[in-house]
């Protein structure tokens, strides 16, 4: 028996800029007071922009069901962060920046990402510094998240419950941003960096070192005897610390997990991080943004007692309905059936490159693609993978137009 998908809304807006800004329109809004764990209102509660900085207000706390955490005795707890997100990142040319200990960029729903550290390390001695994954991984949830002892809920590594991370069909949407601006994307991206069509999981650069002692660092530093590590047994197994890594290049990524591509939200091009796993869907190191940052990082997202930036008072709302276009152009979109066992037609409501994404009621993106063409041509997506249920389908593009709305079906 066929099943029915039902796309609850079609709405989205045709931004005047020449490039989708992805640092808008990326977040998962909580536009109708959703609550998630204890009550919390989930995802991000409001997104203000000024003409260099986004900034974004949020919980902490996703939409999706999160816990238990097994033999971690911490709760989750409302952050009332705001964090900036710079609007036009650049590289760091200078000293590269390292990803401390706590936040090092936001998911997309408002919820913290870690680094691939945890707190320990061996003795005290801050060389070798305990790998996330292999020695907290048994707390994590069904959505690889755990709350840290300030009740700050995070991930360390692909947070699996945000996006369909077993699509290997289509190019991941962007899931997150590192503090120095940059993008951070899911596990799939473009074969060929700069030619939009195949896609393919993204293979870190680094690699479990050829090592029989903890005797020395991966930039080939030989340690003194007090700082050695501790011996590679069935306790301490390869990989259990940082430092068992090293970046060997034989991969898609560069030493911050990322590289410079064209992306569906970035069709002339970006830097881009990519949370990285095997062909199983393990996390792999270093899971979400490298040791180094990329880009140049700003201040008030990172240390102690960070993420509470104040706002501008020149500072615009950002409208997951309005958004920045011109309000006094309608542009109508034909799409049908609706509901739909699988197939949908749409008529292009303009001539330039859209993107279209649909999302389940968590917020989660699971089909998003771009679609070139001039106004009336057809475009029939596929969309028999989902399982039955209410989606909501939306569309932005690149003309000064908005208000997008469905044919009745």
């Amino acid at each position: 028996m066929r099943h029915l998908i039902t796309l609850l809304t079609i709405c989205g807006f045709n931004s005047a800029y020449a490039q989708p800004e992805a640092e808008l329109e990326s977040w998962i809004q909580n536009i109708t007071g959703q609550t998630g764990y204890n009550n919390i209102q989930s995802n991000v509660q409001l997104v203000q922009y000024t003409t260099t900085d986004v900034y974004v207000t949020c919980t902490c706390i996703p939409g999706y069901d999160i816990g238990p955490w097994a033999g971690n005795p911490n709760t989750p707890a409302n952050q009332n962060f705001c964090f900036k997100v710079t609007r036009n990142p650049q590289a760091n040319n200078g000293t590269l920046v390292n990803t401390p200990l706590g936040h090092v960029g936001i998911w997309t729903n408002g919820v913290s990402i870690f680094n691939a550290r945890d707190a320990f390390s061996y003795n005290n001695g801050g060389i070798w510094n305990q790998d996330a994954l292999p020695n907290e991984g048994a707390s994590f949830d069904d959505c690889l998240g755990h709350p840290a002892p300030n009740g700050e809920y995070h991930h360390h590594v692909n947070p699996v419950c945000l996006y369909d991370a077993q699509n290997t069909q289509m190019h991941s949407p962007v899931i997150g941003f590192a503090f120095d601006g940059f993008p951070i994307y899911g596990a799939y991206g473009y074969t060929d960096a700069m030619t939009p069509g195949a896609v393919s999981r993204m293979r870190t650069g680094y690699a479990l070192r050829n090592i029989t002692q903890r005797t020395s660092l991966p930039d080939g530093t030989m340690l003194q005897a007090n700082q050695y590590g501790p011996a590679i047994n069935t306790q301490y197994p390869l990989g259990k610390y940082l430092e068992d890594y090293e970046f060997t290049g034989n991969g898609d990524l560069d030493v911050h997990n990322g590289r410079f591509c064209i992306t569906t939200e970035y069709p002339s091009g970006t830097y881009a991080y990519f949370v990285t796993i095997d062909a199983n869907g393990t996390p792999v190191y270093p899971y979400t943004v490298g040791p180094k940052y990329y880009g140049t990082v700003q201040s008030g997202n990172t240390g102690p007692q960070s993420g509470h930036n104040t706002v501008p008072g020149a500072a615009q709302t950002y409208s997951t309905t309005v958004g920045v276009s011109d309000p006094d152009v309608e542009l109508s979109l034909m799409a049908y059936p609706n509901p739909t066992i699988g197939p949908l037609d749409l008529i292009l409501p303009g001539t330039g490159q859209f993107k279209v994404q649909v999302t389940d009621c968590t917020g989660r993106a699971v089909w998003a693609d771009v679609l070139v063409g001039a106004a009336g041509d057809r475009r029939t997506l596929d969309l028999s993978l989902l399982p039955v249920g209410v989606y909501t389908l939306s569309i932005k593009g690149q003309a000064i137009n908005h208000n997008i709305r469905p044919m009745p079906s």
